[in-house]
Parts: C-alpha cells; sequence; structure tokens
C-alpha cells in the first residue's frame, strides 16, 4: 500500500503542487527537497511498523473501561495504541507547521498534511492525534500568552493531548441548544493568570479521546453558555463562550498540581467504526471530583463546577471553535479519502491475484457453437473483467482525487500564511467555498469505494477474513461527525457561496475556467474541457435558481443534490488539471501511472460528472417533495 501511496504523492506534490517552490519563502527557507522527503520517510516508516500491523487489533479490542477503587472508570487501551501514539509524539509530527522557537519543523502545512496521510491509510482507529493538533493551533490564534505556553505548547511536545466538547446528548449539532453552564469562579475571577477562571457544569456527549492514559493530561476545549445578567442562559448562540478545561489542574508552569479537575468519565460508546478511539461522554461539574480553585491562584474558589479558563472574549465562543471545526473538517475529509485508497490498495491487490471465471469469447467462436465462454479454458483473473475494472477505476478516480483536492486545500493554508497579502485572501476565500466540499465530499465517494471493494472482493469481502469490511464501517462515520452531510450542504449553498457578494465563488469559478482554457488547447482534453464548462455553468445557473425566490426553505431544501454537483463539478476540475500536469511530465503517456492517471480522468468525466444534471434539476426548480411530504404520509 505505502510505496502505491508514496509514488502518488511524489506526483501530486512535486509535479502537480509544485511544493518545492516553497523553500523560495522566508518560512520554508531551510527546506529542500530531501528535507520535505525524509518527513515523507519517516511517517511511512512508523505508520508502517507502528500502525498497520494493529488495525486489525483495536478494531476488535475495542477501548474499554475498568473501574477503580474509589468508583471511578479507567478506559483501558491495547498496548500498540500507545506504542503508536509515543513514535507519533517523537517524531516532532504534532508540531512540524510550529516554529523553531517552539520546538516546531517550521514545515509547510502542505507536507504536513501529506505526512499524516501514511497514518490514516494504516490506521485510521489508531490515528494521527488531529484534534491534539487542532486543539493547539486554535490556542495559538485565539489563547493568552500563558494559555500558548502552558497548554497549546505541551500538546505539541506530546506530554498533553486535547480534544473538543462541543455536542451535548439533547443537542446533536444544534450549537443554540448547548446547556452547559459556566459562571465566573467568585470575585476576582478574572485575575487568575491563567485565563477568566469560570465554573463548568453540563454533560457533553460524542467526545473522541475525551478519556485515556495515553497522555498525563487531557486538554479540553469546550462551549458552554455564560448567564446573562437575570442569570438565565441566553437563547441560541449568542452566549456561548468557549473554555479551556484540563483532566488535571496545573499551575502556572505547566506542572501537573495533583488535583483532578471535576471533569468525569460517564462511560464510552460502541460504535459501528473506529473503534480503536475513545469515544465518550463527559460529565463536568456534576461533583465526582470537587476542585476549591486554581492552584495557585490566590482565591477563594468557593463555587463547585469543572474549573475552566475562558479564551477570546465571552460570546466569542462559535468563533474560536470554528478554527478549530475548519481544520478538523478538512482533516475528516483527509481521514475518508485514505480509508478509500486503503480500501482501493486491497480490492487491487486481491483483484490481481484471484482466479475467477473465464472471458467472453469472441462472436466467431460462439457462432461456431462453442458457447459464450469455453469452460475447459484456465480461469482468468478478476482483474481481467471489465466490470471489475470499472470498480477499480471508480476507486481510483475518488480516492486520488479526494487526495488531490484535500492536498490542493493545504497548500491554500500555505497561500494565506505565507503569501501575499492579495494571494492570502484569495486562499481564504477559496477556502471557504472549498472546505465543506472538501469535508463532505470524500467521505460520501470514497465511502462508495469501499463498497466498491467489498463488492470486488465478493462473500470474503463480506468476512473479517479481509480487512475492506473494517474500512467500510471506519468511514461511514466521516459522512456524520464535524458536521454531518446536510449541514455540510446547508453551509455551501447557504453561505459559503454567497458570503462576500459570492466572491469565493466567482473566484473559484476563475480558476476551474483557466485551467479549461488551457485544457482546450490539448487535442485530447478539449472535449473534457468542454464538458467541464458547461458542467460550471450549470452550476451557476442552479445556484441563481435556487435563490431566485429569496426564501431560504426554498433554496435549502435541495442543499445536498447542490453539493453533490457542485463537489462533482470541482472534481471534474481536479482531475482535469492532474491530466495537464501528467501529460506535461509524459506527452506520450508511456508510464504506467500516466495511463491509470489519463483512464481514472476519463472514467470521471464519462461516468460521474454527468449526474449532476440530474441533481441540479431538483435545485433549479425548487423541488419541493421533500420539503412539503407531509409527516402521516411517511
Amino acid at each position: 500500500m505505502t510505496s502505491s501511496l508514496r509514488h502518488t504523492l511524489d506526483f501530486l506534490l512535486y509535479q502537480w503542487l509544485e511544493a518545492e517552490t516553497l523553500q523560495q519563502r522566508s518560512r520554508f527557507s531551510d527546506h529542500s527537497r530531501e528535507t520535505f522527503d525524509a518527513v515523507l520517510d519517516t511517517s511511512e516508516r512508523i505508520a508502517r511498523e507502528k500502525y498497520a500491523p494493529f488495525n486489525r487489533l483495536v478494531d476488535l479490542e475495542e477501548p474499554r473501561t475498568e473501574t477503580e477503587p474509589d468508583g471511578t472508570l479507567r478506559v483501558v487501551l491495547p498496548q500498540a495504541t500507545y506504542e503508536a501514539r509515543r513514535a507519533y509524539a517523537e517524531s516532532g509530527l504534532l508540531s512540524a507547521a510550529q516554529d523553531y522557537d517552539i520546538g516546531g519543523m517550521q514545515l509547510p502545512y502542505t507536507v504536513e498534511a501529506a505526512a499524516n496521510s501514511f497514518f490514516a491509510a494504516a490506521s485510521i482507529s489508531i490515528g494521527s492525534n488531529l484534534l491534539t493538533s487542532g486543539n493547539a493551533n486554535l490556542l495559538m490564534v485565539h489563547g493568552t500568552d500563558l494559555q500558548k505556553q502552558v497548554f497549546a505548547l505541551n500538546e505539541f511536545n506530546g506530554r498533553w493531548s486535547g480534544t473538543m466538547c462541543l455536542s451535548e446528548p439533547q443537542a446533536g449539532s444544534s450549537l443554540s441548544d448547548v446547556a452547559t453552564r459556566a459562571v465566573p469562579d467568585g470575585e476576582g475571577f478574572e485575575a487568575d493568570p491563567l485565563g477568566p477562571r469560570y465554573r463548568l457544569k453540563g454533560n457533553k456527549m460524542w467526545i473522541s479521546s475525551g478519556d485515556h492514559e495515553l497522555t498525563e493530561n487531557i486538554v479540553h476545549l469546550v462551549l458552554a453558555k455564560i448567564p446573562g445578567p437575570d442569570g438565565k442562559l441566553i437563547p441560541g448562540v449568542k452566549g456561548i463562550s468557549l473554555f479551556i478545561v484540563p483532566k488535571k489542574l496545573v499551575d502556572t508552569e505547566g506542572h501537573l498540581t495533583g488535583e483532578r479537575n471535576d471533569v468525569a468519565l460517564a462511560g464510552l460508546n460502541h460504535k459501528l467504526g473506529w473503534r480503536g478511539t475513545t469515544n465518550t461522554l463527559l460529565n463536568f461539574g456534576e461533583g465526582k471530583y470537587p476542585v476549591r480553585g486554581a492552584a495557585g491562584a490566590g482565591l477563594d474558589g468557593a463555587g463547585s463546577g469543572a474549573i475552566g479558563y475562558l479564551v477570546g472574549k465571552p460570546g466569542d465562543g462559535l468563533k474560536c471553535m470554528f478554527h478549530m471545526m475548519n481544520e478538523a473538517r478538512i482533516g475528516i475529509g483527509m481521514a475518508a479519502t485514505m480509508l478509500g485508497l486503503a480500501g482501493y490498495y486491497a480490492s487491487l491487490d486481491y483483484a490481481k491475484n484471484r482466479p475467477q471465471g473465464r472471458p467472453i469469447q469472441s462472436s466467431s467462436a460462439s457462432a461456431a457453437g462453442k458457447g459464450g465462454k469455453d469452460a475447459s479454458a484456465p480461469q482468468v483473473r478478476l482483474i481481467e473483467h471489465a466490470d471489475i475494472k470499472r470498480m477499480l477505476l471508480a476507486q481510483k478516480a475518488y480516492g486520488e482525487g479526494a487526495l488531490a483536492l484535500n492536498l490542493y486545500c493545504a497548500l491554500l493554508v500555505d497561500e494565506q500564511h505565507t503569501g501575499t497579502p492579495e494571494a492570502a485572501d484569495e486562499a481564504r476565500l477559496l477556502l471557504e467555498v472549498l472546505t465543506p466540499i472538501a469535508k463532505s465530499w470524500p467521505s460520501e465517494w470514497c465511502l462508495e469505494a469501499n463498497s466498491l471493494a467489498i463488492q470486488i472482493h465478493g462473500g470474503y469481502g463480506y468476512t473479517r477474513d479481509f480487512p475492506v469490511e473494517q474500512y467500510w464501517r471506519d468511514n461511514r462515520l466521516n459522512m456524520i461527525h464535524e458536521g454531518t452531510h446536510g449541514i455540510q450542504a446547508m453551509d455551501l449553498l447557504g453561505r459559503k457561496v454567497l458570503m462576500e457578494g459570492g466572491k469565493g465563488l466567482a473566484l473559484l469559478a476563475g480558476r476551474i475556467n483557466g485551467t479549461v482554457q488551457r485544457a482546450l488547447q490539448v487535442p485530447r482534453l478539449a472535449a473534457h474541457a468542454n464538458a467541464l464548462a458547461g458542467a460550471l455553468q450549470q452550476v451557476g445557473a442552479a445556484t441563481k435558481a435556487a435563490w431566485a425566490t429569496g426564501e431560504p426553505g426554498d433554496a435549502l431544501a435541495n442543499a445536498v443534490p447542490y453539493m453533490q454537483a457542485f463537489g462533482h463539478t470541482v472534481l471534474a476540475w481536479v482531475w482535469l488539471d492532474l491530466a495537464l500536469a501528467t501529460l506535461a511530465k509524459d506527452a506520450a503517456v508511456a508510464q504506467p501511472a500516466s495511463v491509470g492517471r489519463m483512464g481514472a480522468m476519463q472514467f470521471f468525466f464519462h461516468y460521474e460528472l454527468p449526474k449532476i444534471g440530474a441533481w441540479l434539476q431538483v435545485v433549479s426548480t425548487r423541488d419541493a417533495t421533500c420539503a412539503q411530504m407531509p409527516e402521516d404520509a411517511f
């Protein structure tokens, strides 16, 4: 698997995205192709040695709890998880893109994302500590200097890990219904060096890595509401604020005080997939671990509840948390992508080695009375059947196309941070529009790739004798977490394509048209270029038609078909651009890798892009079949 992935990454990074040119920027000037490759080599090795061999183990031996003598719960994980996490932390990848002066490597995020793809492919369930990096990155932007020093840097160095605590049992994805409360912790609460100190009470659900003993501490980032002057929670999202709530209390030097915060594990969720990652229900401030106050604060801390330190300003919780959520959404897109590719590599290997059936004879042989097949002929391998090639091409088109899209988004992150002011603003706008696609498209279509991988294995694919059933189970989560499919669709059609007067959408259309114009000059790509131009025109017209009445209910009733068509158009653009890069390197298409990429591109344009017409039809007509269906009719 890793050799095929490495060849694909090398092409995408160096031939398509030209990542080597990033070293011309001052932030990356110490780097070269050699250092980038060294990071990829290290990641590939750790993934191969510490992750891949234990992917089935962590699926079968999912997290469990043991009751301690004091009645509290402790999470038990396989030893392989500890060793994998330790190897990852010691590699420095947790802080790969951070500044030298805090122990980082100052790597381009593009290279960091490529490096992390090896871990996702080897065992998404063991994981690459996505939430820890996202948690620390949020604090580096929105935290105080001391919060960065105490919390973020100890996450980057691997001592501590991090979570994001948004959802609640009664609220799900509806953050406006968050009921967790945060009240000031006595008089002078604002004087705590670690940040204004509050007491939190509430319950959080679906918290990935919410409790474990992989690290000495866990830094929870928790959304909670600060009551208004009347003591009541403010309806909606206006009162939501963000708090650092460590599992164990710490001092201003980052040392553990020896006292537990009032954060209690209430139980584990037992999942369809991603079983190696703990997923928890956490109770904040229930009195399991009563605490008086932060050590060294000099305050009475007379209140009850879990101690939390305010991040940013009161009421800015969602604004701060979206920094982590957007990063997580692109990360989920990459996770879905790599599961799709893992299934593709497994089914490709199976198809190359499994004898099954015989070829259909030519028409002349059939006319001679030999029938459609010659039963005396030896069996052929699965890969020699046209329908197997169809399913393999679909997986390749979905997986490699999604990988290219996610790395393109990673390059936009680098552009946003290190480009000229104009380029940085363009990158920001493009990321706004593309983030819902980068999350949702791989989570839908790489799941379909996993289904096709099972199909290629036949009955064996439905057993645990082969890994493809686990890849499907693991991938099914990705359409749900970090914003469900429907939420991403409403974000795309309801916000992103409209924001700043449609500037981001126009910018993306300009990039797509640029590829179309270049491809029109290449005879073998001209027809595909025209097809993409037509698709882009259809998406633009559907966007206007959806909003023709100005009523959100009319437009958003078919937001998911809109997102599917939009995503397919974006992926067609990616594939056409990849074809241009392929021909620039190998004009004769003489190399097998070039034949494969050109074939996947052609498959996408012939089999996938035509689907957008049906999706956009219901969008353009504002079809109300679903929205107006009465409940009792079901």
